[in-house]
Parts: C-alpha cells; structure tokens; sequence
C-alpha cells in the first residue's frame, strides 16, 4: 500500500508591530476595501454587525438606559454593540451625481404617518367616516404642534369636545410674566424686619392643639335638605336674600376686647386670618396681616375691605383671570365680587327659615336696627395652646383666643350636627382663567370627580382655607354648593346646580394639606410676635414671589386711609352687609 501524506502549509502572516490595525504589506485581494475596527474582546462571528448597527445600538439604549460600549452589562453581553460598528456606514452604498440635494423631513408620528399611507394608498375604508375620527385626527396634529386638547367623555352619545387649550406650547417662553401689585401700599419709613420662603414654612411642623370652648354667640337654622336633590335637571334658580352678617376686625371685636382685659390669653385670632397662614403656601395673590402688639398681648388682625372680605376665584391655575381689564365681566375684581355675592346669598337661601339652635348668648354685634334681618350664624370662641409641651409644669401656656364661625346645622336623630357652608362658582369654561374646566351643565352629574379635582387643582388655596375653618370652628360638615351663571355672558342671574357634603378633616387630606404643616406656621409666626417690642407690624405676601415679609409700621401711618384712597371705590360695589 501506498502511504499517503498530507502537507500543512501555514499561510502567510503578516505582523503589525504598531498595534492593532493592517499591516504595512496589505494582501492584494483585500486592497481597496474599508475597514471596520473592532474590540479585542469581541467573539469570533460578532466583529463588527454589518445589518442593522442603528438598531442594534437602540436596543442597548432601552435595555440599559446607557449608550455605547458603557452599554455592556451581564444581560446583554451576547446583543454586545460590537467596537466601530458606526464605522459600518462606509459600507452603505451612495450615489452622489443626482440625489445628493435630496432629503425627506416628517416629524409626524407613526400612528399619522399609517393613516396618511391609507388615505393615499387610496384605500377608502381607512378614511375617516364620522366626526369622531377626524376629531382623533385633529387631536393627534394638534400634539405634535405643541397643543394640549381636553375631551371630555361621550355624554348621551355624543362625543363632547372642549375648546383646545394652549399650555406650554409654541412661543410660551417669550410669554410675558404676570407682574401683581402688592395688597397695601408699602411705606418709605416702613422697616422691613424678616423674609421667611415659602419652602421653609413648609417644613414647620407642629401638633394639633385640642380647641376648648370659651363662649358661644349667635343662633343658626336648620340646612334645608330638599337642596341635596338639586341637580343639573332640576335646578334652583339663586335668589337674592337681605341679611346682615357682621365679620368685625378682630380688634374692635367687643368679645375679644373683653377677653384682653380679663387678660384670658396672649394671642387673639379670627378664623378668617388663621385659616389663611395655614394655608399661606398654597396662596398665588398678595395679601397683608396687620400684627398689634400691646401689652405682651399678640392681635392678628385683618384691614376692613381687604383681601379677607372677598372670595378669590380660580387663583391657582396656570393661567389666572386678567387683571388689569376691569371692564369685562371675567376680570379679576369682577370674579371676585361675583363670588362673595353667591357664597352670602346662597348661603342663606339653602336654609329653612326657622330657627334651630341658639347659643349661650345673643348676636354681640346685632344693633336694634338689625336684631330682625341677622343672618344665620353662630360665632364660636375657641382656646388653642400653643406651648411646645402640656406635659412640662414648668412651660408657661400660650393660649390663643379664636373667633369661629358655623352657618347652620342638620338634625341627625337627636343630635344637631353643625355645618359650614360654601360655594364655588363657575363663569365661562371657554374665558381666560377657567383653567380647563368641564362645563358643569353638562358633566357635573356625570363627572363630579372631574369637576372637583379641577377645583381642587384651580382654587387649592381657597378650597384649603375652608376646610381649616371648619375644623377650627368645629363643624362637622361642609357644604359646597356648585353655582353657574344662567348664561355665561351675564353674571347677574345664576343657577344652582348641585350640592355636597364633606367631612372637613376627609376634605383636607383628600386635598393633601397637612394641618400639622399649618399649625406649625403659626406656631413659628406666634413665637416670632411674642419676641417684637409693642408697636404695630404688617405680614405680607410679596405680590410676585413666594415670599412672606415683616415690616414695622410706625404708629401715624393709617392702613385702612391707605386702602380706602385706592381701592375703595371697589368695595362700594360688592354686596357686604356689614
């Protein structure tokens, strides 16, 4: 037999002493052609991805959340991008004599893009047939130009759609920024004594105080319960009802007054005012506290025809009311005006008209011009201490005196349940400062968790400031009414739409306040009073920053002058009985 041999011949190698890369002699067949760097540690069949190198990187993008080589972990070591594989372009075929001035730009989305191939590709089942494909279509362009479109649920079977709403969209950041005058005048000798953030009241925190009952004034109607079946098919048209309701300042009030001399407490509030630094960080309008000191006693007060006798509207949208406009009926000072007249008269038309309890004591302010035409309303005056401990001997208390309010009560079997009772008001859906708002016409009975958490979103502050008066004052409930102009182009005639109770301490945290949160500013706010020598300081929101500032006011200046000069021409216009 033959033997057979066979001969191994080893091919040619070609070493490159300078790294990684061709060597200087380069074989004839692999001349002229690109070359792709790779990784050394790149396995055999994975050197460079000659298929989809753009896609391949996407995919390590979503899987790791990082881009390029720093893209490699455990997970996706077998999908590794491959070193230089952006180098694969040079592979791409390119045509340079005819085309090379060409290019396509659609930023459409791919859901467009599809039903734009349908339509073209002359495929008529994919063409739109009703209104509600084309609305769909319309939506979808609309997004992709920057607008922000609000539909609502189809109601009675058919689709309802609100008017789209540019927000944060094309040219919003050349928009000019809304500049606020300030609540009163400040003066030139007026010295400026803290400015305390907004992100820092924000963090106090302190425990709620147990209320204590001093006395009792006043005397309150039952709720008339048939206004609970009140809906947008059977509405109640408002009625104008002629009633006197004192909100005296705190420092003319003749209770407090005795309380001072009887020397009962060191703090002395109304609800109105500690409901408000409660709530001071959610507030968007300027506002002002007068501060009295006198005597190691503390007096927060309020100025007359203030920030305090009227009820903001839609004060913590995007996009408030005008300001400066005051002949449209959608201003700000109309707005305002037009919401203190419903909350007073429907506050009084949801009442029966005999009497149901009675406190202690009669009407402290009621004259016997009045004594007949006094609203419903029981004034409570409640103590809170505000010492940091109850359980040390040796820490002196710190009582504070707080004149409350409740407007009716509702019999619960044998028990009178005391309730507060609100309004909130709508204008125009479609008018500036409506803040996306459904039309409550058509969607409050469909859609009252819409409804109320757009005015829980557009009136934070105000919606704040009632809970806590009615757990201040002790309520069990509060009563919020929905109340609609009877056409939106005239604010005269309203319409009532609906009713609802709450619980206030669920209202709060379904609102997120923290009262331990509020507490805690006042607390920080007392402490600081009780530190100043007597005299007479103004707390104040600056009017375009989130910002509280102390000034001391000398003792000639007279703030209700500076307010009657400028805005009390306004105050004639609104319907307080006082």
């Amino acid at each position: 037999m033959s033997e057979n041999k066979s001969a191994f011949i080893l091919p040619p190698i070609h070493d490159s002493e300078h790294g990684w890369g061709p060597a200087n002699v380069i074989p004839s067949q692999f001349r002229d052609i690109p070359y792709a760097p790779y990784s050394k540690g790149d396995k055999l069949g994975r050197v460079a991805d000659w298929t989809n190198p753009d896609g391949q990187k996407q995919d390590n993008r979503e899987n790791t959340g990082r881009q390029g080589r720093t893209g490699f972990n455990r997970f996706n070591r077998d999908q590794h991008q491959s070193y230089g594989a952006s180098f694969a372009s040079a592979f791409a075929y390119t045509h340079t004599e005819d085309e090379s001035s060409f290019s396509v730009v659609d930023n459409r989305s791919a859901t467009v893009k599809k039903m734009a191939l349908k339509a073209a590709g002359g495929n008529t089942r994919a063409r739109p047939q009703n209104k509600q494909q084309q609305q769909l279509q319309q939506q979808q362009q609309q997004q992709q130009q920057g607008y922000r479109t609000v539909a609502s649920r189809p109601t009675g079977g058919k689709q309802q759609t609100q008017q789209a709403r540019k927000r944060y969209g094309h040219r919003d950041y050349d928009k000019p920024q809304r500049v606020r005058n300030a609540s009163v005048n400040i003066g030139a000798d007026w010295n400026l004594l803290d400015e305390i953030e907004f992100s820092r009241l924000s963090k106090l925190t302190f425990g709620i105080p147990e209320a204590e009952d001093i006395a009792t004034f006043g005397s309150i109607n039952y709720y008339n319960k048939s206004y609970d079946r009140v809906n947008t098919r059977n509405e109640k048209a408002l009625q104008h009802i002629d009633r006197v309701k004192y909100d005296t300042t705190t420092s003319e009030d003749p209770v407090i007054q005795q309380f001072i001399n009887e020397d009962k407490a060191t703090v002395y509030a109304t609800d109105a005012v500690l409901s408000l630094l409660m709530c001071a960080t959610r507030t968007v309008y300027p506002w002002d506290i007068v501060v009295k000191k006198e005597n190691d006693k503390v007096i927060l007060d309020k100025r007359p025809g203030g920030v305090f006798d009227f009820v903001t509207v839609n004060e913590n949208t995007m996009d408030p009311p005008a300001e400066n406009d005051k002949d449209t009926i959608n201003s700000w000072s109309a707005l305002c005006n037009e919401a203190t007249y419903i909350n007073q008269n429907f506050a009084r038309q949801v009442l029966e008209p005999s009497t149901a309890v009675t406190f202690d004591k009669a009407n402290p302010f009621a004259t016997a011009d009045t004594t007949n035409k006094l609203a419903s309303c029981g004034y409570r005056y409640r103590q809170f201490n505000l010492a940091s401990t109850n359980q040390d001997e040796s820490v002196e208390p710190i009582n504070m005196i707080v004149r409350t309010e409740v407007d009716a009560a509702v019999k619960t079997g044998n028990k009178n349940t005391l309730v507060t009772i609100r309004a909130l008001n709508e204008f125009d859906p479609n008018a500036q400062g409506a803040g996306g708002a459904l039309s409550w016409k058509k969607s409050l009975d469909s859609q009252r968790g819409a409804v109320v958490a757009t005015e829980m979103r557009n009136n934070a502050a105000k919606l704040a400031r009632w809970a806590v008066q009615a757990l201040l004052a002790g309520a069990e409930q509060l009563k919020l009414g929905y109340i609609a102009r009877a056409t939106p182009k005239d604010n005269s005639r309203h319409v009532i739409l609906g009713t609802q109770a709450y619980k206030p301490r669920d209202f709060a945290a379904q609102m997120n306040l923290s009262l331990t949160n509020g507490w805690g500013i006042v607390k920080a706010v007392v402490d600081m009073c009780l530190q100043l020598p007597d005299g007479r300081y103004v707390m104040m929101k600056d009017p375009n920053r989130p910002i509280l500032r102390i000034y001391a006011v000398p003792g000639e200046d007279d703030l209700d002058a500076e307010y009657d000069d400028e805005e009390g021409t306004e105050q004639d216009d609104t319907t307080i009985d006082n």
